[in-house]
């Protein structure tokens, strides 16, 4: 693998006293949208830093929106399909090329998602292995329970694993694999300088919940459930129950698992426990020296955003 470049390359957001922004927040939290309207102001291009959206045909399910980004670029969408591996270490390789791409084109890199666990891996820098399949290792972690590989996973790198790679036996599994691999492998080369600015968007809780359960109900009536039932003739259920909240779900409706109601009580009540879970991970971010910069989606988060701005 190629050194990421090391020379600073001047771009928009220097003159501001940042060459790299991030916008965060739960799920439902507007975060792309006002990273489309500060790529506007600031001649910025968004990268996304989403889990799924990295997906072809899988938008409605992931929340992709593509209708928000307007002529804003927008990179990292529908770079992989579904059934495919994308990993973490995909994304790092990959989002720190594009940083460098939009850089260089005397630009400003806007990092947007919720995937706390990839924001953390650009901004605190992890050091990862490209990590090939196992089959020897493979044989030997199948031999143990899942509650057993949990807990060899936490062991191995706690400060790197949020509660979704628990989810599934075979993330699991991958994750052992990578956390194992990962000291027999050479690291990433040095990481490019950059000076970022981390806004992040925060709800009450009430309110957050109101904003997932409207959202929810505009992508049952988008589609959302024709989307998965389409996807399966081409991918296994079980494949798609591994692509988050919604696929899962979903899934379990079309196998008869579940009624209608059942699929819409049970997933939103476990999408709002996500979007607690995403808090969880920020604030442990900001604990380990990431700072945020949090607005309040109640106000005018583009408004402060602004000011923060103009501060910094």
């Amino acid at each position: 693998m190629t050194s990421p470049a090391t020379d600073k390359v001047p771009a928009c957001g220097d003159s501001h006293g940042f060459d790299l922004l991030v916008v965060l927040g739960p799920t439902a939290s507007g975060k792309t949208r006002l990273g489309v309207a500060l790529c506007k102001e600031l001649s910025g291009e968004i990268i996304s830093a989403d889990s799924r959206q990295v997906y072809r045909g899988m938008d409605i399910g992931t929340g992709k929106d593509l209708e928000e980004y307007g002529d804003i670029p927008a990179h990292l969408l529908d770079i992989a399909e579904p059934g495919e591996e994308f990993n973490l270490f995909a994304f790092q390789r990959l989002c720190l090329q594009k940083i460098e791409e939009i850089r260089r084109r005397n630009r400003l890199p806007v990092i947007v998602g919720g995937t706390g666990l990839y924001i953390d891996a650009i901004l605190r820098r992890y050091r990862l292995a490209e990590v090939p399949i196992n089959p020897e290792l493979r044989a030997r972690l199948e031999k143990l329970d899942t509650g057993t590989l949990a807990e060899l996973l936490l062991q191995s790198h706690p400060a790197q694993h949020n509660t979704t790679d628990l989810c599934n036996r075979e993330r699991i599994l991958r994750a052992l694999e990578i956390a194992l691999g990962e000291a027999k492998e050479p690291v990433l080369p040095d990481f490019p300088e950059f000076s970022p600015l981390v806004l992040g968007i925060r709800w009450q809780r009430e309110t957050l919940k109101e904003r997932i359960a409207i959202r929810l109900r505009e992508r049952l009536q988008q589609g959302m459930i024709e989307e998965v039932a389409g996807l399966s003739r081409k991918v296994p259920f079980e494949v798609l129950e591994r692509y988050g909240l919604e696929y899962r779900f979903v899934s379990w409706f079309l196998q008869g698992k579940l009624s209608h109601e059942e699929m819409y009580q049970q997933l939103l009540h476990a999408i709002c426990d996500f979007s607690k879970r995403q808090m969880t991970w920020f604030r442990r971010m900001e604990r380990l020296g990431v700072v945020i910069h949090w607005l309040d989606g109640e106000d005018d988060p583009l408004a402060a955003a602004r000011r923060i701005i103009e501060a910094r």
